[in-house]
């Protein structure tokens, strides 16, 4: 895998990078990557494809709506571990499961993206109006999408992990969405991370760290 820079995404970048809206703040990223396994991608992705092979022989779930049922064919494997790198080449520091993972993402069509994005982000679309004149964010990103991956040809997943086993979470978090555009010919990947934060979380863990250090202030000169 490896970062592909886009000017199309650069203005995006640069309007998702701390958006405040008064009781919330947006924040966003969209990372391009190419596909090809490079040196440390080899290794993981064999790994990861085993990781897939041992639990399909260990399951005996002939469910269809069980994670074996899904992985059986080589290409959803093979898609699959397209986005477990993406995963581990956003969020380095953390050990990413092959089947956990798989179980938290979710295909999505243009349609159901749209609708989320329309539900949840009024206010960023209302402030993109007004700082460039007029023209719609939705569509600004859709014509970014389109020059980066190709979108007719994409396949478009969410990965929604619970919680306990979310590594990224953020303080103060009021939503947040992960979003992959994967073009199989391009091989290539294209990810929308999203998130509200609530400012009055995070102020009041500002003011909760501003405390903790006077009176560690306070206490070092009592000790003198």
């Amino acid at each position: 895998m490896k970062f592909l820079e886009y000017t199309p995404l650069d203005r995006l970048n640069d309007f998702f990078s701390h958006l405040n809206l008064g009781e919330r703040t947006i924040k966003g990223c969209l990372e391009a990557y190419s596909c090809k396994h490079t040196g440390l991608d080899k290794k993981l992705s064999l790994s990861l494809e085993n990781e897939i092979l041992d639990y399909l022989v260990k399951s005996s779930d002939t469910d269809c709506s069980s994670p074996a049922e899904s992985l059986l064919s080589r290409s959803s494997r093979k898609t699959l571990i397209y986005l477990v790198l993406t995963l581990y080449h956003l969020y380095p520091d953390y050990d990413f499961s092959a089947i956990n993972a798989h179980q938290f993402f979710t295909e999505e069509t243009w349609d159901s993206f749209k609708q989320i994005f329309d539900t949840y982000m009024v206010e960023a679309s209302k402030e993109w109006t007004e700082t460039y004149e007029g023209s719609s964010l939705l569509d600004t990103l859709y014509k970014a999408l389109d020059e980066v991956v190709g979108l007719a040809e994409c396949e478009i997943y969410g990965y929604n992990p619970d919680p306990d086993t979310d590594p990224f979470p953020e303080r103060g978090a009021v939503w947040s969405f992960n979003f992959f555009f994967y073009n199989r010919k391009l091989k290539r990947v294209v990810t929308f991370r999203i998130c509200c934060l609530s400012n009055l979380v995070t102020d009041g863990f500002i003011m909760d760290e501003l405390r903790y250090e006077e009176d560690g202030e306070i206490f070092d000169v009592m000790d003198m």
